[in-house]
């Protein structure tokens, strides 16, 4: 028996091929899974839950399947889709989770979360972070018309992509170890889980009580980034898109 993680496959109509990835993987996850959980940037963007995209259907179906017939779904907001609602978990049978959340694995307690929060040396993402995670602002939001607001995310993302390009230091994008640190310990787990960075890794940091162990999932731009555990530990591999 196994629990699975995935993250950042930023799900849009425009890359069928990760659609047709996550949908083999979730036709092939075993019987006896224990759980799936869903770290963020499960979309490339989302407006709200009153979009009614058609292309979306075919992964809700195969999401609500697993959630009926296999295992319990979990899911924490990323900073592309932070907008996913009740609405949208009820349709796909999805828990939503609180981030950061603890959860036990194994009889270990381990801290999950999407993990752009830990990139602190982006300020101005930081402070861009705090004023969209607002529940007043995404109220607001909600009201304009759809079109309007895919014109917003859009821009976002353009801008978004073209400061990356534009960063001389790549590490400002990365998590702050500092940062992973102090919420560990704040914690009291010495596993962490998380996506966001694309970087695909498991490092070890220096906690409170001796060593810690965080495990970052990549994306599925290139391959579908998946995390296995169970009782013999922790497997972080890659899925293959098909020839």
């Amino acid at each position: 028996m196994s629990t699975f993680f995935i993250s950042d496959l930023h799900l849009s109509q425009d890359l069928p091929e990760i659609t047709e990835l996550l949908l083999k993987f979730l036709s092939e996850l075993p019987s006896d899974t224990e759980a799936l959980y869903i770290l963020g940037d499960f979309l490339e963007y989302w407006v709200g839950d009153d979009d009614d995209a058609s292309w979306l259907n075919p992964i809700k179906l195969a999401l609500k399947k697993v959630s009926v017939e296999k295992c319990p779904i979990y899911f924490i907001h990323g900073n592309r889709d932070f907008l996913i609602g009740q609405k949208f978990a009820n349709e796909t049978g999805m828990t939503i989770l609180a981030e950061p959340s603890v959860v036990n694995l194994y009889n270990q307690n381990v801290l999950v979360l999407h993990g752009d929060s830990l990139c602190t040396q982006d300020i101005s993402y930081q402070k861009f972070r705090k004023v969209v995670r607002n529940k007043w602002i995404q109220r607001i939001f909600s009201l304009l018309p759809l079109t309007t607001r895919h014109k917003i995310f859009g821009v976002g993302r353009n801008k978004s992509q073209e400061k990356q390009k534009g960063m001389k230091n790549n590490q400002i994008l990365d998590v702050t170890p500092e940062a992973v640190s102090q919420l560990m310990q704040f914690h009291r787990v010495d596993i962490m889980i998380h996506g966001h960075t694309h970087r695909p890794k498991i490092h070890t940091h220096t906690i409170s009580t001796g060593k810690g162990t965080r495990i970052v999932l990549g994306d599925w731009y290139q391959q579908g980034s998946v995390l296995e555990v169970n009782n013999d530990g922790y497997y972080l591999y890659n899925l293959a898109f098909a020839q």
